[in-house]
């Protein structure tokens, strides 16, 4: 059973666990090295205000994935845009975690009010870019090469979804 809900401190463990899959296995991230939970716990605290929602997908009692609200810019012209963060744990990959954590973040921008929630997404990362799409995202830009990681370099797609109110 999968319950979806609002991460905990406690957790805090097994994102950073989550996290550091996809530091040393993808280009997901642009992190080179694993991160630490003091690494982590600035970010954490930034996600305890309610604007910037961080939920948990828990499966079987484990916290298997997560999914985050988080600032596009700084500038206040910017406060009704969001970008959006999904990392599944890889074992747990494949089981639909993904687009439940997908449902229950935009429901949460939705209700916060948000117009814009914008997704950067490594170019070759074909499932996030099939989830994303079916969710309604647009593709919107492409910055090239401004990633370098595993001796290569890595270009971001950018992808919005524009809700109408």
């Amino acid at each position: 059973m999968v319950i979806i809900r609002q991460a905990k401190q406690e957790d805090l463990a097994s994102l950073v666990d989550i996290y550091n899959q996809s530091v040393l296995q993808s280009a997901a991230t642009f992190d080179l090295s694993p991160v630490s939970i003091e690494d982590r716990q600035s970010w954490f605290h930034t996600h305890q205000d309610p604007q910037f929602p961080l939920i948990v997908a828990e499966k079987d009692g484990v916290v298997a994935g997560y999914a985050s609200l988080s600032t596009y810019r700084e500038k206040e012209a910017y406060k009704r845009t969001t970008e959006i963060s999904i990392y599944v744990d890889g074992n747990q990959q494949g089981h639909g975690l993904g687009k439940k954590l997908m449902i229950a973040i935009l429901d949460l921008a939705k209700q916060l009010n948000y117009h814009v929630v914008i997704a950067g997404i490594t170019k070759g990362n074909d499932k996030s870019i099939k989830m994303h799409k079916q969710f309604g995202f647009t593709f919107c830009g492409e910055f090239r090469e401004v990633g370098y990681k595993f001796d290569q370099w890595h270009d971001v797609l950018f992808y919005q979804l524009v809700f109408n109110n």
